[in-house]
């Protein structure tokens, strides 16, 4: 039986369909993401199996004794709690459980067969909600999240502080089922990485909506994919989910393709045919409506073709001399010095609270720094997305939000684009143009307030975290404008494979003002720190001077024991066999003719094996450091 059974899944929202009878079913340990565009109702279908909404039709069913726990995209927070009282509220059964098993033991002291009983069953509810240690995993967990303060008011936290409490509860209760939606917003690289190792470590079955596609294909094992109205199950990971939509995509156009053909010589004989029809003819012209139908079928792509003229950019672009900035004892900026030059590319990564959107008000002038000087260009113009969004008239119609600013856009190439045809090109068809702002997803305002942005024909882009809450189509199409903007872009994000594909260097923000230039994108700068970490877990502390005799600094450098030498060699022998037995696995996951059973063997295997190549490397790498 599966963990979850969903059967014939209907819902509306007013008299748009989100979703018609959706069904599936997910087993115990499927990793899964949920793909579809913004407005098809992604979010809903998790709320419904979370039962915070109710469907129209159809049902779902849970295997019984199965724990479920949810993350809303945006969490629902009590505003006037502290966060130990929401802790408590939200843990609720599981705390009540744990008073209850402390008064049967009390009670059992008795020795009556009836109060022994009692502790017994007290005891088996403990087990079955793993209870035993909840204070230590409750503390373990919020210092995980950087969650040390209890007393705090909800109030008083940012969205990525209450998103991380959100997520420390969700994951404390050690559930079975664990529907996330958008986990990565609003956490910064390091915490998504822990959270990627967690899940991917963990037994828990997964069922989220994420646009991360590094997460994507590093967790997940099922793809579903919901596409006009039809659910399509992948299994692999998101890589190879995307070249199997490739090729239903090329055959389904074959097939239209076909279909159109065909239509055309039928239309014919349907023009020319006798009014007197016989059975035979009625035959005919049935199928000709089902040709004609399978023809018109075909959707075209939206494509988000985005080329606007950027203002002319001088010789001046932007200088930053001795500047300084801190909130108290925290320093965001000390000294700072940077100029930027013509079509520079950065990314800005960081722990949350550490300064970095600081540091882009003080560039935008939305901020002044405590002293130096920030010198900006005569020409510079600047196109700033705000990660908090922008404050949108709820009673204004999409279109007119964009005619505020410009009733017709420039591109490159010095023709004009009407509002109306810019707002298509970010796929908002006609029908959606005139909708109110007030009826607009989350999703669907951060593309309207990135229009706003690009619109005004900026040469110096600064995007805040742009990547939260647009779907995957958007994302695509954002990267390849970018990838031809011509002018100066800053990023922060928490995305990697939005920076690997788009800046030349990192900003990276330690804390206390200092600011690293990494040159490279950001996984060449992973595999450094990784190598770093190595190489600190096997360098031994330094005693003080005065334990330190004469001999022993004297000593050379230590070399590779012949163990160890041993071990070197043998681990240059086997990574490159446990890469060609990963290879071999990949290829294997992508027969579609492979029974369910043995596509989940081969997954598991997969992911045993990444994990084993993995360890060895870093081995490697600690030896060949050594042997250097």
């Amino acid at each position: 039986m599966n963990y979850l059974s969903v059967e014939n899944l209907s819902k509306s929202f007013g008299i748009k369909p989100l979703f018609q009878n959706i069904t599936f079913g997910l087993a115990k340990g499927d990793k899964v993401a949920l793909i579809a565009n913004n407005g098809t109702g992604k979010s809903t279908l998790l709320r419904i199996l979370s039962e915070k909404d109710v469907q129209d039709a159809g049902s779902y069913t849970y295997r019984q004794g199965v724990r479920v726990a949810y993350l809303e995209q945006e969490p629902d927070l009590k505003e006037d709690q502290s966060i130990e009282d929401f802790i408590t509220s939200a843990s609720a059964r599981i705390l009540e459980v744990i008073d209850e098993y402390n008064s049967m033991l009390d009670a059992s002291s008795s020795g009556s067969d009836a109060d022994l009983k009692a502790l017994e069953d007290a005891q088996a509810v403990m087990d079955s909600l793993e209870a035993w240690e909840f204070d230590r995993r409750l503390e373990s967990m919020l210092t995980r999240f950087g969650i040390n303060d209890k007393t705090q008011l909800i109030s008083t936290l940012s969205g990525g502080q209450k998103k991380r409490l959100a997520l420390a509860l969700a994951l404390l209760d050690s559930p079975d089922f664990l529907i996330l939606d958008e986990p990565t917003n609003h956490l910064d690289i390091e915490m998504v990485e822990w959270l990627e190792d967690y899940l991917t470590q963990s037994s828990v079955t997964l069922l989220m909506v994420t646009h991360d596609r590094y997460f994507l294909d590093r967790v997940c094992n099922v793809i579903l994919e919901m596409n006009d109205g039809t659910m399509y199950r992948h299994q692999g990971n998101y890589s190879y989910f995307l070249q199997k939509r490739a090729e239903r995509e090329e055959t389904f156009q074959v097939e239209i393709d076909k279909a159109g053909k065909l239509m055309k010589k039928e239309l014919e004989w349907m023009r020319r045919q006798p009014k007197a029809r016989t059975t035979k003819s009625k035959s005919r012209i049935d199928a000709f409506y089902e040709i004609e139908a399978k023809a018109k079928s075909g959707k075209k792509q939206d494509e988000l073709k985005l080329d606007v003229k950027m203002s002319r950019i001088g010789g001046k672009i932007l200088e930053l001399k001795k500047v300084y900035k801190s909130y108290g004892d925290n320093h965001i900026l000390k000294g700072f010095d940077y100029t930027f030059k013509g079509g520079e590319r950065i990314g800005i990564i960081g722990k949350n609270g550490i300064g970095k959107s600081t540091f882009l008000n003080i560039i935008t002038g939305k901020e002044q720094a405590d002293s130096g000087k920030v010198n900006v260009g005569d020409t510079i113009v600047y196109g700033y997305y705000l990660q908090a969004g922008i404050q949108l008239s709820e009673d204004k119609r999409v279109i007119e939000v964009l005619k505020e600013i410009a009733d017709v856009i420039t591109l490159s190439d010095g023709s004009k684009l009407t509002a109306s045809a810019f707002l298509q090109h970010f796929l908002f068809p006609p029908e959606m143009q005139y909708t109110y702002v007030s009826k607009l997803s989350g999703g669907e305002r951060r593309r309207l307030h990135l229009m706003t942005v690009l619109m005004k024909n900026p040469n110096f882009l600064i995007l805040d975290e742009p990547t939260n809450d647009l779907d995957l189509l958007t994302l695509q199409k954002l990267e390849e404008f970018l990838e031809n903007f011509g002018g100066c872009l800053i990023v922060v994000s928490h995305d990697r494979y939005f920076l690997d594909k788009l800046v030349d260097h990192l900003f990276v923000f330690k804390g206390n003002a200092e600011i690293k230039d990494f040159w490279g994108p950001y996984s060449e700068y992973k595999q450094t720190q990784l190598k770093e970490a190595a190489a600190l877990k096997k360098t031994p502390i330094k005693p003080s001077v005065e334990h330190v005799s004469q001999e022993k600094k004297d000593q050379p450098k230590k070399k590779l024991s012949f163990k160890e030498k041993f071990e070197f060699e043998e681990l240059e022998k086997e990574i490159p066999q446990l890469e060609e037995n990963k290879k071999e696995l990949e290829i294997k996951l992508q027969d579609p003719n492979l029974p369910f059973e043995e596509l989940q063997e081969i997954s598991t295997s997969l992911g045993v094996l990444s994990e084993e190549l993995d360890q060895k490397t870093m081995r490697w790498l600690e030896l060949d450091d050594l042997n250097s």
